[in-house]
């Protein structure tokens, strides 16, 4: 008679109470920076909302706490203001922007990070002047110019200057592109490739953190700039965009914070969505993490 052996069972203890303990300050503590970091960034947000939901005597006292929660004063924005028209006229404007940057701002930086001709480098040193050059420096003849066009108390005295690149986004993404290894562009000239070409099928693919990047820090800019529409359309109600139509939604309705911070919540839900599904792309973008593999 055969006796079959079974292998003895450890038992893996489980970890006590002071374990885990310690376990969970260690994390705080190595965490702790940022906690405190993201307490800070939030607690105004937080705050913004609360605001948003108090009613308009509640709204001019020091409470932090709505007594009673008005949700009904995110209707009353758009019965009291033209929310919906300044909305569009942000999304054409941060779209048209972004996108008319990015078809001339790409092949500039292409062309000054992997193609070699004479004045490249004095080029380039014109485009770091130019960004460093104060927006206000050239109002005065620029808006002369457009006035003289009759195209003033509209968006496009902002948007087709974006046909002219952006020395921003030119710089960050050339130094994006300088992390592209050249083999890869050499292979493609071989092959038969024209500089487009080799742009378009080669460069693009392989540079899309970047050229994420500078498209969410043009479309943000675009979708914050107070000074550009306050300078074109001022006025043209009808253009306005939302933080032109903020601006002047909280000197008509001063007494009203609740219904201004409503306003602002409404107006941040989109670009909080935006970043949120292009965060991945940004950061490897700003990082100028380049090419793996």
């Amino acid at each position: 008679m055969t006796t079959v052996l079974q292998r003895p069972q450890i038992k893996i203890p489980a970890p006590d109470r002071r374990v885990r303990r310690e376990r969970r300050l260690t994390w705080i503590a190595r965490h702790s920076i940022a906690i405190v970091l993201a307490i800070m960034f939030l607690t105004p947000v937080v705050y913004l909302v609360l605001l948003s939901v108090m009613t308009s005597q509640q709204a001019l006292t020091s409470d932090y706490w709505p007594n009673s929660w008005h949700f009904e004063n995110y209707v009353r924005v758009f019965q009291v203001t033209p929310l919906p028209r300044y909305l569009l006229n942000t999304v054409i404007y941060a779209v048209a922007a972004t996108g008319f940057m990015l078809l001339s701002s790409v092949p500039a930086a292409y062309a000054l990070a992997k193609l070699k001709f004479r004045g490249r480098n004095a080029l380039f040193l014109t485009v770091i002047c130019m960004m460093m050059l104060p927006p206000q420096v050239v109002t005065v003849p620029l808006y002369l110019m457009w006035a003289g066009y009759g195209l003033t108390g509209s968006l496009t005295p902002l948007i087709v200057p974006m046909l002219f690149g952006d020395a921003f986004c030119i710089f960050l993404m050339r130094q994006f592109l300088l992390t592209i290894p050249s083999d890869y562009l050499d292979a493609a000239r071989v092959d038969g490739c024209g500089e487009w070409r080799t742009l378009i099928r080669v460069v693009l693919p392989m540079a899309r953190p970047g050229i994420a990047a500078a498209g969410l820090f043009q479309f943000f800019y675009a979708w914050n700039d107070y000074y550009g529409p306050l300078l074109y359309t001022s006025e043209n109600e009808s253009s306005w965009t939302l933080s032109l139509g903020l601006a002047s939604f909280h000197g008509v309705h001063h007494v009203d914070w609740n219904l201004v911070t409503a306003a602002t919540v409404l107006a941040m839900i989109p670009i909080v969505v935006v970043f949120f599904f292009a965060q991945k792309a940004f950061v490897q973008g700003v990082t100028l993490t380049g090419v793996k593999g």
